[in-house]
C-alpha cells in the first residue's frame, strides 16, 4: 500500500508539474548553458526518482515473495493434516482457506508491482501422517510454525507501511 501510495504520489507531481512548466511565451532571453545544465540536472533526478522507485519495489518484492513462498509451505503442511480428527476439520478447512487467500492477494500483488517470477512455485514433498499420533503431533508443530510465521510477516508488512 506504501508503495501504491507513493508511486500515485511521483505520478501526481510529474503531471503537476509538467502542466506548470509549460513555457506561457518565449524564453529567449535565457543564457544556453543555464538551459543545459537544467536539462543535466532534470536528467539527474529523474535517473535518482527511477533508482528509488525500483528500490522499493525491489525491497517491497523481495518481502512479498518471501512471504508467499512461505504461505505456500504452509499451504501443503496444512493439507498434509488433512483428517486430524472430525472436531478439527472446520477450524482446519477454514485456516486453509484463510492461508490459501493470503497466498493469493501476495502473488497477485508482486504481479501487480512486476516483481513476481515468472512461474508460481510447485509444492515439493509434503510429510505424510499415517497415525492419528502423527497428525496431532504435526498439527501442534504446524500451528506452531505458522504462529511464528504470521508474527514475522505481520512485523515486515508493518515495516513496508511505515511512513
Amino acid at each position: 500500500m506504501k508503495l501504491m501510495v507513493l508511486q500515485l504520489l511521483l505520478w501526481h507531481s510529474a503531471l503537476w508539474t509538467v502542466h506548470e512548466a509549460t513555457p506561457l511565451g518565449p524564453a529567449r532571453s535565457l543564457p544556453q548553458s543555464f538551459l543545459l545544465k537544467c536539462l543535466e540536472q532534470v536528467r539527474k533526478i529523474q535517473a535518482d526518482g527511477a533508482e528509488l522507485q525500483e528500490r522499493l519495489v525491489s525491497e517491497g518484492g523481495h518481502c512479498l515473495n518471501q512471504l508467499h513462498g512461505g504461505l505456500f509451505l504452509y499451504q501443503g503442511l496444512l493439507q498434509a493434516l488433512a483428517g486430524i480428527s472430525p472436531e478439527l476439520a472446520p477450524t482446519l478447512d477454514t485456516l486453509q482457506l484463510d492461508v490459501t487467500d493470503f497466498a493469493t492477494n501476495i502473488w497477485l500483488q508482486m504481479e501487480d508491482l512486476g516483481a513476481a517470477p515468472a512461474v508460481q512455485p510447485t509444492q515439493g514433498a509434503m510429510p505424510t501422517f499415517t497415525s492419528a499420533f502423527q497428525r496431532r503431533a504435526g498439527g501442534v508443530l504446524v500451528a506452531s510454525q505458522l504462529h511464528r510465521f504470521l508474527e514475522l510477516a505481520y512485523r515486515g508488512l508493518r515495516y513496508l507501511a511505515e511512513p
